[in-house]
């Protein structure tokens, strides 16, 4: 597989580098670094036009041909495929996966990041906004700590629903949450963090990992430019 990876060590672009990893794919890593504002490139644009990270580029894709692709559920849908790795090929058990995806997709990622931005970054603090999606926050790590009380990975076995969820869970204690307060979640976790290539998908770019973000950053993440024409 001749792949390359547009990256930035964030929970989104972590989906990916684990996916990746665990798969032993090789892959050409490419650097799009959101706190300069490289993710504006028109290059860029070209494969996400969204401008969000990660996106990849298979030159060599399902039916031969290049393909590129953004949004992270569908990146993992595809590399699954493509390996024939971590989405089952049985309807009931690959929609049980793809439900829990969705799951991330549309709420644990959306839900997690504001409670992270209001609680971290906002320029005020906006108690009613802290309060909503921490609390939001919360019911969300309940629905998987119910779950998880049922099953060892969240659709059963370990899959491309457990690689997109983990990473959102990793800064849990700047979402307001406390993991000792959701014992099968605590245990997923924990379980999920020895996998080698778990480990070896955090340390892509990990001396990258975002910080504190100066004004340029937060301008790029929050400000004008992101609604530019």
């Amino acid at each position: 597989m001749t792949l390359d990876l547009y990256y930035w060590p964030t929970p989104n672009g972590w989906k990916v580098s684990i996916m990746l990893e665990e798969t032993e794919t090789r892959y050409n890593l490419i650097p799009v670094n959101i706190t300069t504002g490289e993710q504006f490139k028109p290059e860029f644009l070209k494969i996400s036009p969204n401008n969000r990270m990660p996106a990849i580029v298979d030159h060599n894709g399902l039916d031969g041909n290049p393909i590129s692709i953004f949004e992270s559920g569908a990146i993992l849908v595809y590399l699954a495929e493509k390996t024939g790795r971590f989405l089952p090929k049985k309807p009931g058990d690959r929609y049980t996966v793809i439900q829990w995806l969705m799951f991330q997709m549309g709420g644990v990622g959306p839900m997690l990041g504001q409670a992270h931005h209001f609680r971290q970054y906002a320029p005020e603090k906006i108690s009613y906004a802290i309060e909503r999606y921490t609390k939001e926050t919360s019911r969300l790590y309940r629905v998987l700590d119910q779950q998880l009380s049922q099953v060892e990975y969240v659709a059963g076995d370990y899959s491309i629903a457990d690689m997109a969820i983990y990473p959102w869970i990793v800064p849990h204690e700047k979402q307001g949450q406390n993991l000792a307060d959701f014992p099968h979640l605590k245990r997923w976790f924990e379980t999920v963090s020895q996998r080698p290539g778990v480990s070896r998908g955090l340390a892509v770019l990990s001396e990258n990992r975002i910080k504190n973000l100066d004004e340029t950053a937060k301008e790029n993440f929050f400000g004008a430019r992101q609604f530019q024409r």
